[in-house]
């Protein structure tokens, strides 16, 4: 499973490398050390608590955020594979994009809860990038 340092998982959750440290360090999400003392973020952790962070930054917005760019980096937060057609999900910052793709492409892009992708929106297509 992939983990991400500090400043990784500020980027995803569009917020500062100090405000995801205090969350860390407040215990909101779980941290573990890597051999040379970094701190990182499990990607299952990680992705799970961009939902929780994003449902909170939704309730508490005066304003919808906008962005003038089409590709929205994040944190896959669910996959649900059928016979033929996939669903992934990704949370980007306070937004959640939804995919409908083939199976095959999730397959071979390997997408998975907790790694980061990218979601490229074209008209009423996203398309994901696996980053």
């Amino acid at each position: 499973m992939q983990s991400y340092t500090i400043g990784q998982a500020a980027r995803l959750l569009g917020v500062s490398p100090d405000t995801a440290r205090r969350w860390a360090d407040a215990g909101r999400v779980a941290t573990h050390r890597e051999e040379g003392g970094r701190r990182m973020i499990d990607g299952r952790d990680l992705a799970a608590f961009s939902v929780e962070v994003a449902q909170g930054a939704a309730a508490e917005a005066e304003e919808p955020y906008t962005s003038a760019r089409n590709a929205f980096p994040g944190i896959v937060t669910a996959v649900k594979l059928g016979d033929v057609a996939a669903q992934v999900e990704i949370q980007a910052g306070p937004h959640r994009l939804v995919s409908l793709l083939t199976r095959e492409a999730v397959e071979e892009l390997g997408l998975e809860v907790g790694m980061q992708a990218t979601a490229r929106v074209k008209s009423t297509s996203v398309h994901i990038d696996r980053t």
